[in-house]
């Protein structure tokens, strides 16, 4: 594969772009023999194997990934909108490349997978895989996720009982269901939920007579938010990671 075109696969920019930024300088390549050797490269046609390279571009280290997929750690006060209306977009949080990896789609990128409302903070998925977008929004794969719930009002019993078996919400007469409910404190709760309903722990929690206060996603599937990662950071997943979404 020519090195413009693995830049353009990355997101660099166009194939032009991609090419002046190589013919200019702007490119090192590492040694796959020596993680730390990087050797400068000016000739854009040049043929390299794409799997498992790693190169700086403009001074940053980046690796070929065929597919990105991206933990971020959501702060409050952002949305998850390519077209925000009243609060920065959680896209801006990342670099330009992984805003611009080319889609066959209109929209460019990644994508997040699922929502969470401008004051939710936690852990938010994103990739350019429509199909694990598609397997994770899927009802069918009841992929648990686990949220921090601040309330108003001190917990009591009933209110986790009818959390565990069933609330009904105004728009739909299926009762829904916490998959499990822990009470950390008088008024934190720790909310797994297997569906993804609008404004789902939200309503779930008014409709035992109580209010969320503060909420923050900590987990999906056995994935957890990293504890070194601070609001508005991203890293990278890897295998065992996705594994871990799908445990």
């Amino acid at each position: 594969m020519q090195l413009q075109d693995i830049l353009y696969s990355q997101g660099f920019g166009t194939r032009r772009v991609c090419a002046g930024l190589i013919q200019q300088g702007h490119v090192q390549v590492y040694d796959r023999n020596d993680p730390l050797a990087l050797s400068p490269v000016s000739n854009a046609a040049m043929e390299l194997k794409a799997d498992e390279l790693r190169f700086r571009v403009q001074g940053v280290d980046w690796h070929y990934a065929e597919r990105a997929y991206i933990l971020l750690y959501k702060p409050v006060g952002t949305e998850c909108s390519q077209k925000p209306s009243t609060y920065p977009s959680v896209y801006t949080l990342l670099p330009a490349p992984l805003r611009q990896r080319p889609q066959k789609g209109a929209v460019q990128g990644v994508q997040a997978v699922g929502r969470l409302d401008q004051d939710t903070s936690g852990l938010l998925l994103l990739t350019d895989d429509g199909k694990f977008i598609h397997r994770m929004s899927s009802p069918r794969h009841q992929v648990p996720k686990v949220y921090e719930v601040r309330v108003r009002h001190a917990l009591d019993e009933p209110q986790i009982r009818r959390l565990l078996d069933g609330v009904v919400l105004d728009d739909d007469p299926a009762p829904v269901r916490a998959a499990a409910c822990e009470v950390v404190s008088d008024h934190h709760l720790r909310l797994t939920l297997t569906q993804g309903k609008y404004h789902q722990v939200k309503r779930m929690v008014a409709a035992v007579s109580n209010r969320v206060e503060a909420l923050h996603r900590s987990q999906i599937g056995a994935l957890v938010l990293p504890p070194d990662l601070k609001p508005g950071q991203w890293r990278w997943l890897d295998a065992s990671d996705l594994a871990l979404i799908n445990a």
